[in-house]
């Protein structure tokens, strides 16, 4: 059967001496693997739409729900700069693994879509990449059925001011209900102003904010805790960014 897709290229692998194999996340059809004949040759014609973080409309024949053959493709979005500089390259290879881990072969759901490519989108434009990438992880926690709450008590649903906040149970929790979890992290008013914020906002609607750095070191370590508590999952992308700061590079 013939497919025609929108998708964004999330994985791509060389495969033999001159073929590619490439996983998108496509806007219809959930998430799809496709060989591309040749793609690793110089004149290829798949060479650059089987580019990562490559956004395009794929034509492919598929059989029985196995890898695709990739017949031709057009680019929408390059994302040439997300690949021309090591940072963005990084941040962008994070958001495309972690989506890549957490959605299930042929899950379909535009919603995963529109994130990743409001994601790439946003890394592409400038905006503060650190911010960009913990909305992001929110709405894969959201998507994967762990999403936070981080407005209302997680254990009573009181709204109540509190500024402890629970990666085991999943959000805050009030004064009454911290008991519950004497591992709960506390963090400053601002932080969890921002993480409510994110809870409501899609990623389409993120602007340019600035955020102290006090709070962005607070915003980081609070969702690596929900990453790792509620996920689990060992990233090689998430490694290499952790490798980067170390060593200021």
């Amino acid at each position: 059967m013939l497919y025609r897709v929108k998708g964004i290229v999330i994985r791509s692998m060389d495969y033999g001496e001159g073929n590619k194999i490439i996983t998108l996340c496509t806007e219809t059809h959930g998430k799809i693997g496709v060989m591309a004949r040749g793609a690793k040759k110089l004149k290829s014609r798949h060479g650059a739409i089987t580019q990562p973080f490559t956004y395009g409309e794929f034509v492919f024949y598929r059989q029985n729900g196995g890898l695709g053959s990739l017949n031709q493709g057009e680019i929408i979005e390059s994302h040439f700069s997300l690949r021309s500089d090591l940072l963005l390259a990084a941040y962008a290879s994070y958001a495309c693994e972690l989506l890549d881990r957490s959605l299930h072969d042929e899950e379909v759901g535009t919603f995963w879509f529109t994130q990743l490519k409001a994601c790439l989108e946003g890394l592409t434009a400038g905006k503060d990449q650190q911010i960009v990438i913990h909305l992001f992880e929110i709405k894969i926690l959201q998507a994967s059925g762990y999403g936070p709450s981080f407005e209302a008590c997680v254990s009573c649903g009181s709204l109540e001011d509190s500024t402890r906040v629970s990666p085991l149970l999943g959000g805050r929790l009030c004064q009454r209900c911290r008991h519950h979890d004497h591992g709960a992290i506390t963090i400053s008013p601002g932080t969890l102003r921002l993480l409510s914020l994110f809870e409501k906002m899609d990623m389409r609607r993120l602007g340019n904010i600035e955020v102290k750095e006090t709070t962005k070191e607070e915003l980081k370590k609070v969702m690596r805790a929900f990453m790792d508590t509620q996920l689990s999952l060992n990233l090689k992308s998430r490694h290499f960014l952790d490798q980067m700061e170390k060593y200021e590079i």
